[in-house]
């Protein structure tokens, strides 16, 4: 058997696997927008708590310490699962509302000519 790595999984078979996890435990009641949006808050907080006190440069370096590398990584999988869950219950498209808000943003920020140029 050889160790061929795995493509990525998208975003709707992510969000399969989330909600088949959830249903196998019976946890549909439990997620509701609130309770959702509550737990994505918590994990988010976890992820901050870990840069808490970081000066900028310690925190440019974090992922070269493979204990807090694998903290980092485990808390943005929580807020990524929890964030996919909510987009799931409430029927939003996670990658179109993100294109979305990055058209607003190029039109309410437009870059500026340089005075240099």
């Amino acid at each position: 058997m050889t160790d061929l790595p795995h493509p990525p999984p998208d975003l709707p078979a992510l969000q399969r696997r989330l909600a088949e996890f959830a249903a196998a435990r019976d946890w549909q009641p439990y997620h509701t927008p609130k309770n959702l949006v509550a737990a994505l808050s918590v994990e988010a907080s976890e992820l901050v708590e870990i840069f808490q006190w970081l000066t900028p440069e310690q925190s440019a370096r974090v992922m070269a310490d493979p204990d807090t590398a694998h903290r980092v990584r485990d808390e943005v999988a929580d807020v990524l699962a929890y964030l996919l869950q909510f987009c799931e219950v409430l029927g939003v498209d996670p990658l179109a509302a993100l294109a979305a808000k990055i058209e607003r943003n190029e039109l309410r920020f437009p870059v500026r000519p340089d005075p240099d140029a």
